[in-house]
């Protein structure tokens, strides 16, 4: 990567952003519906470029390499991973971005690979289906397809906590930071319950996602 000129460099950043991309079409395709949001289109577009562009950085450099690990462990991900297929495709854009700034050809193998994989086993899960068999069993998400209202608030908040369709509740006590993930059957009964907390001083994020 050294030899190459700045706009190759360049060309390479914008093909690792290609690559990650292409999950969003992948998972899509497999029904993954937390992939379609807007802060994961971003994350698949950004995550293999930033990490593309700081192995290229610490490649070869000792000094370099211990700076930038003391700089990066300031980082913190306070979001929780929802299941573990989603930790590994987060970790596959991290191997694209190392990839891609070792050999541009093992960056794109992988990203073809990975997607190969997510559709085949898609299509055969639809095969299957279709003649009344099931490979696969459906998280609660996945096989209601419902409405999920997802909240992160700086207390506990009894109203959400005695919700009867709480899926998963995260707590930080360290850092006080509670996230909580709540499904409803209609678009109307979410609106009705986010307009009841929305307006709660301790909640600090809410995002809802629609069933398609």
């Amino acid at each position: 990567m050294n030899e190459l000129s700045n706009l190759e460099f360049l060309l390479f950043v914008v093909v690792s952003i290609f690559c990650g991309l292409s999950f969003r079409f992948s998972l899509g395709y497999a029904k993954q519906l937390w992939s379609q949001t807007y802060h994961y289109n971003l994350t698949f577009s950004l995550l293999p470029a930033i990490t593309m562009v700081i192995t290229t950085l610490i490649a070869g450099n000792i000094a370099l390499s211990l700076g930038m690990i003391g700089a990066l462990s300031i980082v913190r991900f306070r979001n929780p991973v929802k299941n573990p297929f989603e930790l590994v495709i987060f970790f596959g854009l991290i191997t694209i971005g190392i990839a891609m700034a070792i050999n541009y050809k093992y960056g794109i193998g992988l990203t073809v690979i990975m997607n190969l994989s997510i559709i085949i086993f898609k299509f055969f899960d639809n095969f299957f289906e279709k003649r009344g068999k099931k490979i696969f069993s459906y998280s609660f998400e996945e096989g209601n397809q419902l409405n999920i209202l997802q909240i992160r608030s700086k207390k506990k908040i009894a109203i959400i906590e005695k919700h009867p369709k709480i899926n998963e509740l995260f707590i930080d006590n360290k850092n006080q930071i509670f996230s909580y993930e709540l499904f409803f059957e209609t678009k109307k009964e979410l609106n009705e319950f986010k307009e009841k907390i929305e307006n709660q001083a301790d909640i600090e994020d809410l995002q809802v996602r629609y069933a398609q």
